[in-house]
């Protein structure tokens, strides 16, 4: 019965406990007083509802809970129904603390028209907003629900069950798969409407993997009201145990708890989306920066500005963001994220919207979006023992398809080269130029030391980064020997050092290429000595951001 009746409701809070332990139902079943206080200016209508509860069941509150409740049994569970609706003001909430409770949702696509077949269906019929409040209530005393979607207990019945009953700390019966076909006598007054189909199964029934039926147009903009409630309840559904189904954990995880600024507000983060018609989604039409936070300063924000607008203005974007907006919005995730040090900041310009599917930039009409990531990140390579890196058989665009200049968010160039590097076990790929020499790293500007002189590859097919040119200025100020050049693979297969440049590596020693150790295999001392050069360059230099001098992460 537990399986069945979690298959029927629609919009359910469901109370399961050991005999004896809930001494209070956590609302009256006597629905006068709920519907004056809830059609007050309706009863007529609501005058058929009021004469088939008072003629099919018991009106005594008092006489219900006993009954429902505390009644003998010889079963050690007891399962109890509800509908989220029914729990309206100036009920007991005394079974709020006690018990444990299960929310079942059912995806509005479905759930609509099929409540519309039977009653005009309204936002206030279905209850997602007083679920999401039984959610949010009893998360808040330590003790959140377990979440059923309907859809993937159709979808996957044991698995889900298995999961629930874990969550639950019951054990799972096989029986809770199957049952007899036909009503039952705790089906209640509402079976004809709403248990007809269930009635004639005996288990559940496989969901077609796509919808069957157009969506009803009338029902468009309830959809619309819908849909935040239930996927806010989605997204903490139970998921069936499984390795393939569990995302691992976040390297950091207070990354899991961002604000994340998308188009003039911040979002929590999984609701920081973009529209499936944003030109970032349609065809990579972006442009990007990453910033580096170092005690409460922004490193190299202006130069980093500069290369995002001038990135923009070479795309020919329109409506785009002030200076100042940008900022803004820079300083805004940055403090409500209480982000003073150790953060990297992902600032994305996307071309904005389009009102129709397809390559035209003519489509985007509505002007650019802005997003801000700022995320707890450490440097992502080990700058203190080196990296590995190995030569990808990806060249690097030329400027006659594609200009590196333009710092844009169509990388599929870099991913290419990247995945060569993760599959021979790498920390990142060297990309070669279409003529054959080395021009930068997929992700990173690349140096290399022969003899006491530095060299880099001359900008020509890579991207001319900032923290490549502040290592340059680093090294004309140390008045080290240096040459921007035209670099073969085999000089740096025989170089005594070699590093990379970039904002999330900082200066990263490389140990290893294609397999050739790189001088003994251990950082090497102008590498160690610009890489304190540059620590100290970003401990001193940078923008603050204007926290108020107050800390409320903890608060």
């Amino acid at each position: 019965m537990c399986g069945r009746a979690l298959g029927l409701s629609v919009r359910a809070s469901c109370i399961l406990s050991p005999r004896g332990m809930i001494r209070k139902f956590l609302m009256s079943l006597c629905t006068l007083t709920m519907c004056i206080l809830r059609e007050q200016n309706d009863l007529i209508a609501n005058s058929f509802w009021l004469l088939c509860l008072f003629s099919f069941q018991e009106t005594d509150g008092n006489k219900v809970v006993r009954n429902l409740i505390e009644r003998p049994s010889t079963k050690t569970y007891r399962f109890c129904k509800h509908m989220a609706k029914h729990r309206t003001p100036g009920l007991s909430n005394d079974l709020m603390t006690t018990g444990k409770h299960v929310l079942l949702i059912r995806d509005p696509v479905s759930s609509l028209p099929s409540f519309d077949k039977v009653l005009p269906v309204t936002l206030d019929e279905l209850e997602l907003a007083n679920l999401v409040g039984m959610y949010s209530e009893l998360s808040a005393r330590g003790n959140p629900p377990p979440i059923v979607n309907a859809r993937d207990l159709q979808q996957n019945p044991e698995g889900i069950l298995r999961a629930l009953c874990e969550a639950l700390k019951i054990p799972f019966q096989a029986s809770m798969l199957r049952w007899p076909a036909g009503p039952k006598p705790e089906d209640g007054l509402w079976a004809p409407w709403w248990y007809k189909t269930v009635h004639k199964t005996t288990e559940f029934n496989a969901r077609s993997p796509f919808n069957t039926k157009p969506f009803p147009k009338k029902l468009y903009h309830l959809l619309e009201h819908c849909q935040p409630f239930y996927n806010l309840l989605n997204r903490h559904a139970l998921r069936p145990a499984s390795t393939e189904t569990i995302p691992p954990p976040l390297p950091v995880s207070a990354n899991e708890k961002l604000l994340i600024w998308v188009n003039d507000q911040l979002l929590v983060r999984e609701d920081a989306k973009v529209s499936v018609f944003d030109s970032i989604v349609q065809g990579g039409d972006g442009v990007w920066e990453g910033l580096r936070i170092y005690r409460g300063k922004i490193f190299k924000l202006e130069e980093h500005l500069d290369r995002m607008f001038d990135s923009a203005k070479a795309m020919a974007f329109k409506n785009v963001p002030s200076r100042t907006e940008v900022k803004n919005a820079i300083f805004s995730t940055l403090i409500a994220n209480d982000m003073r040090d150790c953060a990297h900041v992902r600032l994305t310009l996307t071309r904005g919207k389009k009102f129709s599917s397809g390559m035209s930039p003519a489509f985007n009409v509505y002007g650019c979006n802005l997003l801000v990531v700022a995320e707890w990140k450490p440097p992502v390579y080990d700058n203190t023992s080196g990296i590995r890196l190995i030569t990808a058989s990806t060249r690097r665009n030329s400027p006659n398809s594609l200009d590196s200049k333009i710092h844009h968010n169509n990388l599929i160039n870099n991913i290419l080269a990247k995945v060569e590097g993760n599959l021979a076990g790498a920390d990142d790929a060297i990309m070669l130029d279409c003529e054959g020499f080395v021009s930068e790293t997929n992700a990173t500007n690349i140096f290399m030391v022969k003899k006491g002189c530095i060299s880099t590859p001359l900008a020509d097919y890579c991207l001319p980064g900032i923290t490549r040119a502040t290592v340059i200025g680093l090294i004309k100020e140390a008045k080290m020997p240096f040459m921007e050049r035209r670099i073969s693979l085999t000089e740096f297969h025989a170089a005594d050092e070699v590093w990379t440049t970039g904002t999330m590596g900082e200066l990263s020693p490389v140990v290893e290429i294609d397999g050739r150790v790189i001088g003994d295999g251990k950082v090497g001392p102008i590498t160690k000595q610009l890489q304190e050069l540059y620590a100290a360059a970003a401990d001193s230099e940078g923008e603050l951001i204007p926290f108020d001098g107050t800390s409320d992460s903890d608060s």
